[in-house]
């Protein structure tokens, strides 16, 4: 893989409705008086070449962190898919990573070891695997993946399991569950902020 093909675009996945959280916006919820998304794109921007936030409402709030803002092609909330559909469509380079924007711990060595991962297996996405868990929403996936992903998502697919059980994958080992964890209450953000 030369290092034009090795290039990565990173989308953070800020675009559901947060029932969990009550349907706050949840990559604007705030941890230690900072946005969600923000500790997510400060993980992330160091690792990759490009991000880009996916979103749904607030999208002048979600601008000011920088980054191009990309709502799904359907308002009625169709799931990450859609938003990782939309970023495919607007990414700049060969390789795709998602994140989920309510991953705030994620390593610092994530897209270096699924990018090896993708290379030395040949697969069509990468995908952690942490304490016997498989954290899906977060990938990394080539772009030639698009025209599929659209027919999955046209045939009214939405389950992002369904979805890569289709695909040659590459499960990536990962020791530190905490670097996964999703915060879904604010009793989370509070209690983990801390960490």
């Amino acid at each position: 893989m030369t290092k034009e093909q090795s290039k990565i675009t990173a989308v953070i996945l800020a675009g559901g409705q947060a029932k969990r959280m009550g349907g706050v916006d949840k990559g604007l919820a705030l941890m230690n008086g900072r946005p969600l998304a923000t500790w997510v794109l400060e993980r992330i921007a160091p690792q990759v070449d490009e991000l880009l936030i996916s979103a749904n409402r607030n999208l002048d709030q979600y601008r000011l962190f920088g980054h191009p803002v990309l709502p799904d092609p359907s308002p009625d909330f169709q799931g990450p898919l859609a938003g990782l559909l939309r970023a495919m469509t607007e990414a700049a380079h060969p390789l795709i990573l998602s994140v989920p924007c309510d991953t705030p711990f994620l390593p610092d060595d994530l897209v270096g070891r699924l990018t090896v991962a993708l290379e030395e297996s040949g697969a069509d996405i990468a995908i952690p695997v942490c304490g016997g868990q498989v954290h899906r929403a977060v990938c990394l996936c080539r772009h030639n993946l698009l025209p599929g992903l659209e027919n999955f998502l046209a045939r009214g697919g939405r389950r992002v399991g369904e979805w890569q059980s289709m695909l040659r994958r590459v499960e990536v080992p990962f020791d530190d569950e905490q670097a996964f964890l999703n915060l879904n209450t604010a009793d989370e953000l509070t209690r983990l902020g801390t960490r």
